[in-house]
């Protein structure tokens, strides 16, 4: 079996700048997408977003952004990535789902579903690029699986009609919330629970501000700590669209979270009990890495560490892998900055660790293709 000199695996945003980067330094590879069609965590969004609902989606590399209209963003986007693909010609293979990584006498063995069974893969390198989709947080509360009503988390939401004269509880503290109380408020009744307050940003939000912003993720990462999202420190603001939610007192009646939950209902702290419709986790996500477990990434601290003090791709504990889309390349913009450095990463550990001639090799085959 042949051994590749780099896997990418998965092909959203993070996964295709990563291969248009490693295709440009004329390095072999393959990309496994699970999903049966391009598009990553994109083509799973409810139909109710629209382009302009979402945060700016930055550009694949050599190429120009989708235009933000008021066409579903589970189109636009896949379409996006579809004609990308085509156009350099990326090699993407699915669906694959991979199962583990492991690693055999150096040589990593990547074990994967697919349409046809089984299959293996050997490579030198790993660009891992899951994201946090498939991976969706819901915490424990006792007595939830006694509820009588729905319990539906982000990756479930099937857009505000379906919510029309339900009272709606919804959990969580960072943007999903705010954009679902923004979509449900002027249809139907809602409640808001956090565990913290929320902290609104209310001075203009300038790309000095990201970059710290950014900064404080990294030096999680940094530490191997698991990483928070950008939006966990950098507060929270209010678009457009959700101002009519604001009106009607949305974002004025959070409360702490409940103690339990019932089932036609939550009960609260103090003893009192509201009754609800429907639970709306809006509780985030958590990296899609187990398949590396395998590899022994984690830090005692539980997350991956990354070099060049957390603005790098390369997992201190492993130089073989790159990871895009964890910890500060978790947006759009991010990926694709990843996406060039991770490559340039598989560059450098191929040459330090296999030579010239195995990095001309790897050249070689990729421009006969």
């Amino acid at each position: 079996m042949d051994i590749l000199p780099s896997i990418v695996i998965g092909a959203g945003q993070a996964g295709l700048s990563a291969s248009y980067h490693l295709q440009r330094l004329g390095i072999d590879h393959v990309v496994l997408d699970a999903d049966e069609r391009p598009g990553g965590a994109w083509q799973h969004r409810w139909d109710a977003l629209t382009m302009k609902d979402v945060h700016r989606v930055a550009e694949l590399p050599a190429d120009e952004p989708p235009q933000h209209s008021t066409a579903r963003a589970n189109e636009v986007i896949p379409a996006y990535f579809s004609e990308y693909e085509r156009r350099h010609a990326l090699p993407v293979m699915r669906p694959v789902s991979v199962r583990t990584v492991t690693d055999d006498d150096g040589i990593l063995i990547i074990d994967a579903d697919t349409r046809d069974g089984d299959r293996q893969w050997r490579a030198r390198t790993i660009v891992n690029a899951t994201g946090t989709w498939s991976k969706p947080f819901l915490p424990h509360y006792p007595g939830m699986e006694t509820f009588l009503g729905e319990q539906l988390h982000t990756v479930d939401y099937p857009g505000p009609e379906h919510f029309r004269g339900k009272r709606v509880l919804i959990v969580g503290g960072g943007a999903s919330a705010v954009q679902f109380l923004g979509a449900l408020a002027p249809l139907t009744d809602t409640i808001w629970v956090t565990r913290h307050p929320p902290i609104w940003r209310t001075d203009e939000f300038t790309p000095e501000a990201g970059a710290a912003a950014v900064a404080l993720v990294e030096q999680r990462v940094a530490q191997g700590l698991p990483p928070r999202s950008v939006v966990s420190v950098t507060g929270l603001m209010l678009r457009p669209q959700e101002r009519e939610a604001e009106r009607l007192g949305a974002y004025d009646a959070r409360r702490p979270m409940f103690s339990s939950i019932e089932p036609d209902g939550v009960r609260w702290g103090d003893g009192s009990f509201e009754n609800v419709d429907v639970i709306l986790w809006a509780t985030g996500f958590r990296p899609a890495i187990t398949h590396l477990a395998p590899l022994k990434l984690r830090s005692p601290h539980g997350g991956i560490q990354l070099d060049r003090g957390g603005r790098g791709t390369t997992a201190v504990a492993d130089p073989r892998i790159q990871l895009v889309g964890y910890g500060p390349s978790a947006s759009t913009i991010g990926a694709n900055r990843a996406g060039r450095t991770a490559a340039n990463g598989v560059r450098r550990y191929l040459a330090t660790q296999h030579g010239p001639d195995a990095l001309a090799a790897a050249s070689d085959i990729a421009l006969s293709r």
